[in-house]
C-alpha cells in the first residue's frame, strides 16, 4: 500500500471508529453498512456481481473512485458458486432463478417441523445432519449417495473459494483505494435463526403459543452456536463491527419480544463484545418498542442501524447518548427524490441527530440498487458540506481491544483432537503439529455447518 492510501485508510478507518465509540473525530462518516447501489453503478448485473468476482471487485473500485466521501464499503455477501454447489434453496439468485437485475430474495419455508424442538435441544448437530440440512442442501437430500459426498467436497471447496475472494477484495480495496470494510463476520439472533431458516416466520410465531417453552429453550440452546458462528468469522483485528440483521423482532409486542427475543440475543451480544469486538446491528423495521434494550448493553459498543420505518429521531433522544446510531436518509428520497431534497435532509440529520457525535449517515441499513447516482452524490457531498466537527481532530484507527473468550465453549468442533487423540493411543512427535491443525479444520467444518442459517 502507498503512503496515501495508508494514510486515507487509517482516516478513514479511525473516523469510522470514533463514531461508533461515541468518540470525537473529524466529521460524520458517510458509512453505510450494504451498499447495493455499489454494484449497480460499476455497470455491473447482480447476477454479474454474485457470479463474476472480477466484475465485483472492479465496480466497487470504481464506485470507490467516483464516491472518495464514503468512508467503507460492502455492497454484495453472496458467492453463487456456494449457493450452487449445494443447491441452497433458502435463496433464490439472480441469473438463476430471476432476472439477472433482480435483487436476490430469501425463500422462508418450513424447514424444521413443529415437533422437533426436542431433538433440536437436545442434540443441535443431530437436528442439523439427520433433519435440516437434507431439506435446505438439495444435493444433501439422498443421504450416504455419491452425489451427496461430492456435494459436501464441492460445498467445503467452495466456502473456501469464497473466503479468499473476500480476502482479494478487502485487500485490493485497501492497497488501492484506502476503502475499509464496515464489518466482518455474523451471526443471528437466536430467535431469527429459528423463525428464518428453519421454521419459519408464521411457524414460529404459532409455536411461540402453542409450545413456549420449547421456543425458549431452543433459543437458549442456539446461543453458544451463533456466539461460535460470530467469533469464528469475525476480524481476528478487531478493526470493523460484527454483523448482525434482526429479521423478526419488528413483528412481535414487547412482551413477546422480550420473553422470546431478547434474552437469548442478549447473550449472544454479551459474549462478541465480551471478546472484545463491536456489533453492527440492522434494526430492521420498526424497532422503537424495542430498542431501549440497548441501553443494557455496554456503551459505545453497538452501532444501531436504524430501518426506513424506525423514527431516527427518537432513537437519537432515546439511545444516541448511549449506541451510535446509522441512517437517516430514507430510501425513497434515494431513490426518487432530487438531489436537493436529499440535500437538505441531510442537512437536517447533520444538524439534528449528528450533533454531538455518535452518528453516521447512511440509507435504510443500506443505499438501495435503485438509488440514483446524483442523490449518492448529494448524500456525500451534503455531509462533506454540513458533518464537519473539529478539523483539528485527526482520526486514527483504534487499537485492538482486549476480551475474554470462554474457553471451553469456543471454538466448537464435532470432534475434538482429545477425542481423535484417545482415538489413536497418542502421537509420537510434537502434539501440537499434529493437534492444532485437526481443531482448526475441524473449527472452519463446523462454522461451514452453520453459516446456512444466514
Amino acid at each position: 500500500m502507498s503512503e496515501e492510501m495508508q494514510k486515507l485508510f487509517d482516516e478513514r478507518l479511525g473516523r469510522y471508529q470514533a463514531a461508533i465509540a461515541l468518540e470525537p473525530t473529524d466529521r460524520i462518516p458517510v458509512a453505510p453498512g450494504s451498499n447495493y447501489f455499489a454494484e449497480t453503478y460499476g455497470g455491473n448485473t447482480n447476477q454479474e456481481t454474485i457470479y463474476d468476482p472480477d466484475k465485483w471487485l472492479q465496480g466497487e473500485l470504481a464506485f470507490a473512485g467516483a464516491f472518495p466521501e464514503f468512508d467503507v464499503l460492502r455492497d454484495n455477501r453472496i458467492y453463487g458458486p456456494l449457493f450452487d454447489a449445494v443447491d441452497l434453496k433458502t435463496y433464490k439468485l439472480p441469473g438463476r432463478d430471476l432476472s439477472p437485475r433482480d435483487q436476490f430474495q430469501f425463500a422462508e419455508s418450513e424447514y424444521m417441523l413443529v415437533d422437533e424442538y426436542d431433538i433440536l435441544i437436545h442434540s443441535p448437530m443431530e437436528f442439523l445432519f439427520d433433519r435440516w440440512l437434507p431439506r435446505i442442501l438439495g444435493e444433501f437430500g439422498e443421504r450416504g449417495s455419491m452425489r451427496s459426498y461430492v456435494a459436501f467436497l464441492k460445498g467445503g471447496m467452495a466456502y473456501m473459494q469464497a473466503g479468499q475472494i473476500m480476502r482479494n477484495r478487502a485487500m485490493v480495496l485497501q492497497d488501492r483505494a484506502g476503502m475499509p470494510q464496515p464489518m466482518a463476520g455474523f451471526f443471528l439472533a437466536p430467535f431469527d435463526v429459528l423463525a428464518d431458516a428453519m421454521r419459519g416466520l408464521t411457524g414460529t410465531l404459532m409455536d411461540c403459543y402453542r409450545q413456549p417453552d420449547k421456543v425458549v429453550a431452543a433459543c437458549d440452546v442456539l446461543v453458544d452456536e451463533m456466539a461460535n458462528l460470530a467469533l469464528a468469522t469475525a476480524d481476528p483485528l478487531k478493526r470493523w463491527p460484527v454483523f448482525v440483521p434482526t429479521h423478526k423482532a419488528t413483528f412481535m409486542s414487547p412482551q413477546e419480544f422480550d420473553r422470546f427475543y431478547w434474552p437469548s440475543f442478549r447473550k449472544v451480544l454479551e459474549i462478541v463484545i465480551g471478546a472484545g469486538h463491536t456489533v453492527r446491528a440492522y434494526l430492521e423495521g420498526d424497532w422503537g418498542r424495542h430498542w431501549h434494550h440497548m441501553l443494557e448493553l455496554p456503551k459505545g459498543k453497538v452501532l444501531c442501524d436504524i430501518d426506513n420505518e424506525g423514527d431516527i429521531f427518537k432513537a437519537k433522544r432515546e439511545i444516541g447518548h448511549h449506541q451510535c446510531l446509522a441512517g437517516g436518509v430514507q430510501d425513497s428520497n434515494l431513490i426518487l427524490g432530487s438531489p436537493e431534497k436529499v440535500r437538505e435532509q441531510v442537512k437536517y440529520l447533520c444538524e439534528t441527530v449528528g450533533k454531538d457525535g455518535g452518528f453516521i449517515v447512511s440509507g435504510g441499513c443500506n443505499v438501495p440498487y435503485t438509488a440514483k447516482p446524483e442523490n449518492v452524490r448529494a448524500m456525500a457531498e451534503a455531509v462533506m458540506e454540513y458533518g464537519r466537527y473539529d478539523k483539528s481532530v485527526k482520526p486514527l484507527p483504534r487499537p485492538a481491544p482486549h476480551g475474554a473468550i470462554h474457553a471451553s465453549s469456543f471454538p466448537r468442533m464435532v470432534t475434538p483432537w482429545s477425542v481423535k487423540k484417545a482415538e489413536v493411543g497418542g502421537v509420537m512427535g510434537d502434539e501440537d503439529l499434529i493437534g492444532k491443525p485437526w481443531e482448526t479444520l475441524e473449527s472452519m467444518a463446523y462454522v461451514w455447518l452453520w453459516q446456512w442459517v444466514l
